[in-house]
């Protein structure tokens, strides 16, 4: 099996994962931390350090960004709450079509063992009867979406870089991510990957998240510090197996491409496989918590490179594609 976005077989990292192995790491390939303060008057220097980046390895980080530390820890502190719930609770809310609340249902192709985590996904548009009432979560839609706005606006700016250096005029991704209408597909993701159990730790097969490739455009990710294991394999290292480690920063947004994006830019921009790891043995063993926020074209959205390279596909339809081979009938 293989992707558009990457051309590496999937079943040799499903051959590796089964035999356990967790690849060579090394710092060869730099993930780079980007400046984006004044961001309108130094976009034209930003767009161009950022698909630098983008081309290099598919990874890039950004400081600067405008969405001040206390409102990511306040977003840490809402999914350590909604997470801490009984699990009976958090049932009330099962995961459709990318929103909901989901327990190890995520089976990677890589891996063909559920991912080690739960999460709890928002999409604007899907939440009807998935919020949590205010007796059980006092504050938590509202605090929620204002975040997830403060993640959209940041990977607006972000993927107006992108329409830049592709030829597209200033809004073209803001219009096809459009929120507060019924087609809007970007998502906000709360992941729990649960701390190790030591019956299970020598068991192999088993990841916090198997080696994958994102869906959407662009993905911003929030990690919080001592709670590591995140791994990209640049497309250069395929076929040695040498993952670089994405370490967690205060402050810093981790970004990386999605295959959406990849295809919109006829592959000039590469959506590489990465994975989160299982703790090494003198490592901290306890629960990893990180907040992802998924920028995917609306679904009315269409999806044709500047060389047309691929045949236009609608944002509905390529995403129904994607999930449907990543969960367990979650579409």
């Amino acid at each position: 099996m293989t992707t558009p976005s990457t051309g590496y077989a999937l079943g040799e990292l499903a051959k590796e994962s089964r035999m356990g192995g967790m690849g060579e790491e090394t710092h060869a390939r730099e993930v780079r931390l980007i400046d984006i303060t004044d961001f309108a008057r130094r976009k034209a220097e930003i767009a161009e350090q950022i698909w630098a980046a983008s081309v290099e390895i598919g990874f890039f980080q950004v400081a600067g960004h405008g969405i001040p530390q206390q409102d990511i820890d306040a977003a840490f502190a809402r999914a350590e709450q909604l997470f801490a719930l009984p699990r009976e609770v958090k049932a009330q809310w099962p995961l459709a079509r990318n929103a909901g609340w989901e327990h190890k249902a995520q089976i990677r192709p890589s891996t063909q063992t559920p991912d080690q985590k739960e999460s709890y996904q928002v999409t604007r548009p899907r939440m009807t009867g998935l919020w949590p009432t205010e007796a059980e979560l006092p504050g938590f839609q509202a605090a929620t979406l204002a975040f997830e706005r403060q993640c959209w606006e940041v990977a607006m700016r972000l993927l107006s870089c992108f329409a830049y250096k592709l030829g597209f005029d200033d809004g073209f991704f803001t219009r096809a991510h459009t929120p507060d209408v019924p087609s809007y597909q970007s998502t906000l993701r709360m992941l729990h990957y649960f701390a190790v159990d030591p019956a299970l730790k020598d068991e192999l097969g088993l990841w916090r998240a198997g080696a994958h490739t994102d869906f959407d455009c662009l993905t911003l990710l929030f990690q919080r510090a001592g709670q590591g294991g995140l791994q990209v394999l640049p497309g250069k290292e395929m076929e040695t197996q040498q993952w670089t480690p994405v370490e967690p920063v205060p402050g810093v947004i981790t970004c990386n491409i999605g295959d959406m994006l990849t295809r919109w830019s006829d592959d000039q921009l590469p959506s590489n496989f990465h994975r989160v790891r299982n703790p090494l043995p003198h490592e901290y063993q306890g629960p990893r918590y990180s907040l992802a926020f998924f920028a995917q074209a609306n679904e009315d959205a269409v999806i044709e490179g500047p060389g047309r390279k691929y045949p236009p596909i609608t944002g509905a339809e390529y995403l129904k594609q994607r999930i449907s081979a990543n969960f367990s009938n979650k579409y």
